[in-house]
């Protein structure tokens, strides 16, 4: 089974660029990051990108409760995110703890102690997270190249009893993940659509 970390990283976990790096402009980052979202929701985001130094930024304040992350310069994989805004204590805590070398189960754990502790906010209902990966951005089409659009929602000590989920991954069928814990969400990844074989 693939960790959660494993599966929308580039777009959570931001690293500081190197200045050498090719920063997309603000527009382009914030049209490609949008298309995460839900389209009657996008003009409203708020997103978050890169400038020229390749630091992360604030490219657009929003008035609704999304936030949007523009794609990494420089990563193989094209991946943009919109999450509600109640996740974003629990997103910059992971950007910090990035920014100080803790990775992987590391850095899940951590955030799950403060969870439990309440050091660290996080809403105990159901948040969103929309993620969005491809082969690149299209900024002429406005689109994603081979999209592939999947759901996390995070929902801090759900159990298999109190959402009739289950705890077993399915193809295409929303599950539970970490039962019980502070790190519970429920995932829900559609079967990948591959793009047709060219002709020989």
């Amino acid at each position: 089974m693939k960790h959660l970390g494993s599966l929308f990283t580039a777009a959570l976990v931001v690293p500081v660029l190197a200045g050498a790096q090719s920063v997309p402009s603000a527009e382009s980052q914030i049209a490609a990051a949008v298309l995460a979202a839900p389209e009657e929701r996008r003009a409203e985001a708020a997103v978050l990108g890169f400038d020229e130094s390749g630091t992360l930024v604030t490219l657009r304040e929003g008035s609704n409760d999304l936030v949007c992350l523009a794609d990494t310069p420089g990563n193989e994989e094209f991946e943009v995110a919109c999450y509600h805004e109640d996740l974003e204590p629990y997103m910059t805590r992971g950007r910090e703890l990035s920014a100080q070398g803790v990775t992987g189960q590391e850095r899940y754990d951590i955030r799950w102690r403060e969870i439990e502790a309440g050091t660290l906010a996080m809403a105990r209902e159901p948040r969103t997270l929309y993620v969005l990966s491809g082969d690149g951005f299209d900024a002429a089409a406005n689109a994603v190249t081979n999209p592939y659009q999947r759901w996390v929602l995070y929902w801090p000590f759900a159990t298999e009893e109190q959402t009739g989920l289950s705890t077993q991954p399915a193809p295409g069928k929303p599950w539970l993940m970490y039962s019980g814990t502070a790190g519970a969400h429920v995932m829900i990844s559609p079967p990948r659509q591959r793009p047709p074989a060219s002709q020989p």
